[in-house]
């Protein structure tokens, strides 16, 4: 009998022809899921299926063990009747039935088993002086996940249909409980990841924005002082040209004259320490990179195999053509960070775009070429799509991808797209 079988019939009292020892069983069957299921801790679920098997069979003992990515079994769990954790070691069981169990998913149910030591080549039934021994698939999604495994060196006395039939509820129960914990492990596991990932991008970004920032306000700086500095000193030169001029008995005129030049002075001295510190503003902004000798096309398979997965990247269909690429000397956490904001682009743009990345090497020269099938961009955007935002251009996204391959002393360029948008990104092989 199934779970839900009789679980129906409970839901539509139709139990009078359960035996009284069945509907207690399947009774605590139904407390005992309810139990399981209340808790995503792998730990958690393993120990309250693994006591209530064993307190359910009347066992001395019991194991857990699950498949592992390699498809083997490895133990997870050992418990006595008194709820004590047993170590692996104490794992020596009738490994013929266990492995049978397991690659037949169909369960073993041993009675007097000192007397049927045909089910174990290796006698180890004998040698624990076993009596009665039980052992279900565990089976999630038709998918055989491991076995759950009791014994006894008593022997009970025991409906072996009726016994069968509940073990196997609470087997069927356990797998679904201990899949859904699996489940949850590996999501949180990839949750945690993709923290650390965006974590990791959002501080190359901001060290790179910030770098960015800095050289741009350093050259606008030294443009204006500049200026400011060649209009100051003419005026100084005006100042003296006029002093001159006037009568040197006038020593009203002449002291104004000297006020003036001190003052244009002073102003002179500013300026110039604004010079300096727009030139330290420039100096600082060089960010260090840390370049080593790498595989681009590895840094844009990798960008692929963390974006996928993403809800936002469910319709997004990469299509790469990565020709062999000589080693050359990059920043990968920078480029990572250049293909994540590219890539997010196409997504955001159209939530089903077809992404085209193809890499080839010419002429000691690495070229990336990224296309997508959306809307493109406007001919009034294409003017400033590489600068820094302002009132009319929100998102510094591409002023940053920009400020990355110019440090590597490359070139990204937007190219002339029937559709969609295209970017050609050119590389010197250092």
């Amino acid at each position: 009998m199934k779970f839900s079988e009789f679980k129906s019939l409970v839901d539509n009292n139709s139990v009078q022809d359960v035996s009284a020892e069945k509907l207690k069983n399947l009774e605590l069957i139904l407390d005992i899921v309810k139990s399981i299921n209340g808790s995503l801790i792998l730990e958690d679920v393993l120990e309250l299926v693994l006591k209530n098997a064993i307190k359910l069979t009347n066992s001395d003992r019991g194991f857990i063990v699950l498949k592992n990515p390699s498809g083997n079994l490895e133990f997870k769990l050992g418990l006595n009747a008194d709820n004590k954790s047993l170590p692996e070691s104490s794992f020596h069981i009738s490994n013929s039935v266990v492995q049978d169990v397991s690659e037949t998913g169909q369960s073993r149910f041993i009675e007097n088993a000192q007397g049927d030591n045909d089910n174990d080549p290796s006698k180890s039934i004998l040698v624990l002086e076993l009596q009665t021994i039980l052992c279900s698939p565990l089976i999630a999604g038709g998918k055989k996940i491991g076995v759950i495994y009791v014994d006894s060196k008593h022997l009970h006395k025991i409906n072996v249909s009726e016994i069968t039939k509940t073990f196997e509820i609470l087997a069927g129960q356990a797998a679904i409980a201990i899949a859904n914990a699996q489940l949850y492990i590996n999501q949180v596991t990839a949750y945690n990841a993709l923290n650390e990932v965006n974590a990791h991008l959002i501080q190359i970004e901001r060290k790179a924005l910030k770098s960015s920032i800095n050289s741009e306000i350093g050259q606008s700086v030294q443009g204006l002082v500049h200026l400011a500095l060649l209009e100051t000193e003419s005026l100084i030169r005006i100042i003296e040209k006029s002093q001159k001029d006037i009568d040197p008995k006038q020593n009203s005129e002449s002291l104004l004259f000297d006020r003036l030049k001190l003052k244009v002075k002073i102003a002179i001295d500013s300026i110039r320490n604004i010079q300096k510190y727009a030139q330290v503003l420039q100096e600082t902004s060089v960010q260090n990179l840390n370049k080593d000798n790498g595989d681009l096309n590895s840094t844009i398979l990798s960008v692929i195999k963390l974006l996928s997965p993403m809800k936002k990247f469910n319709k997004v269909v990469f299509k790469s053509q990565l020709n062999a690429l000589p080693l050359f000397q990059y920043d990968p956490d920078q480029f990572q960070h250049l293909f994540v904001h590219l890539f997010n682009n196409s997504a955001e743009a159209k939530y089903d775009s077809i992404i085209n990345i193809k890499t080839w090497s010419e002429k000691n020269k690495i070229l990336i070429h990224v296309s997508d099938n959306g809307h493109g961009i406007s001919e009034e955007n294409k003017k400033k799509i590489f600068a820094l935002p302002d009132a009319s251009k929100t998102g510094y996204g591409l002023f940053l991808c920009n400020s990355i391959v110019e440090r590597h002393n490359g070139t990204i360029e937007l190219m002339e797209n029937v559709s969609g948008t295209s970017f050609l990104i050119t590389l010197p092989i250092n």
